[in-house]
């Protein structure tokens, strides 16, 4: 089969993998019908994820076809439709009763990681009795992948560890896929304001048409101020980072009201600043977290009953044997007006 391989920092490449096969009794191989690109390939590219080997099939989000499946696997048969979940859990270890899955004793983020892929022909994924969800008939699965990852990973990191709740101002630290699902389902929890911040004035405006109140170019080190003369000085009561660089966490410390919560999303190949020296007696409350997809199945209805649109995320479609170029439009996103891309094969 075709895949997109890593091989290193900065290398990447288009070339032929075997097909992968059920190795373990509640496996499950399925055939790839759409998948995408996350913005953690892309960290992963610049060699800041050291948990993803050389040779290494990349890719976490996808909706395919059921092709084979193990002998304990009791859920999915063959020919059904699934999302496959960016995180593979047991349901059974001491973190999956904590309905913490990203640190599954058996699973956690492997897809893309740690085991090979979804950005191909195929994928084995592990645990597929509580790692895959099933496609309803009818569905968009254009918009079904965006429940891989993004959309719970925005809701579960974003909105719930900030703790948004009605009347709140919130504000998104970075206008990219994530930050845009975090900006999509804050919604649920009716904030009173919603405050985009980037450096693309393109994306600043599909914020804007996807429900941002407030949208603040940060690119002349002006944001802070901005945002202080849009809350008489107090700050917002959420601050969500959706990017992963030091620069962006520590804007997300100047601008959060005492106590306010600062939700961390992205990515972080370095370490930034903790501003102790400010925050110690603010009352401020930091989180991490990596998705859990506890979320998936309320997410699912959502989407199915049209009250989260997460297909107005998609900016460009692409055949799988295009996997190159979708990289390459998705790496250069601001040049390309990139926000997801869909990749299909079936």
């Amino acid at each position: 089969m075709k895949a997109l391989v890593y091989h290193g920092a900065g290398k990447r490449s288009w070339e032929e993998r075997p097909k992968p096969s059920v190795t373990e009794s509640s496996d499950a191989v399925v055939k790839i019908a759409r998948t995408t690109i996350c913005g953690t390939d892309l960290h992963i590219l610049k060699g800041d994820v050291p948990t993803v080997a050389e040779g290494r099939i990349l890719g976490h989000e996808a909706v395919g076809v059921v092709e084979e499946i193990g002998l304990a696997v009791s859920s999915f048969k063959k020919g059904d439709r699934v999302i496959v979940s960016c995180i593979t859990s047991c349901g059974k270890c001491d973190a999956c009763k904590k309905a913490m899955y990203s640190h599954c004793a058996h699973g956690g983020w492997i897809l893309g990681n740690t085991i090979d892929g979804t950005q191909a022909e195929y994928v084995r994924v592990p645990l597929a009795d509580t790692s895959l969800y099933r496609v309803p008939a009818g569905a968009d699965e254009d918009a079904l992948v965006m429940l891989s990852d993004i959309l719970p990973t925005g809701f579960e990191c974003g909105v719930l560890n900030g703790a948004v709740k009605p009347g709140d101002t919130v504000a998104i630290v970075g206008a990219g896929p994530v930050g845009l699902a975090a900006l999509l389902t804050a919604q649920l929890y009716s904030p009173g304001e919603l405050i985009m911040i980037d450096i693309d004035d393109n994306r600043l405006e599909v914020a804007r048409s996807l429900g941002a109140t407030q949208a603040v170019n940060s690119k002349d080190g002006k944001a802070v101020e901005r945002v202080l003369s849009l809350t008489d000085k107090k700050g917002v009561d959420v601050a969500i980072e959706a990017v992963g660089t030091p620069e962006t966490f520590e804007l997300c410390q100047d601008m959060v009201a005492a106590g306010g919560h600062i939700a961390n999303i992205g990515v972080h190949g370095k370490s930034a600043e903790h501003k102790l020296g400010k925050l110690w007696d603010r009352n401020i409350t930091i989180t991490t977290r990596l998705v859990d997809t506890v979320t998936t199945p309320m997410l699912l209805k959502s989407v199915l009953s049209g009250r989260l649109k997460p297909k107005k995320l998609i900016t460009h479609e692409f055949k799988l044997e295009e996997m190159m170029k979708a990289y390459d439009t998705f790496g250069d996103a601001a040049k390309e007006k990139a926000l997801k891309v869909i990749i299909r094969a079936l």
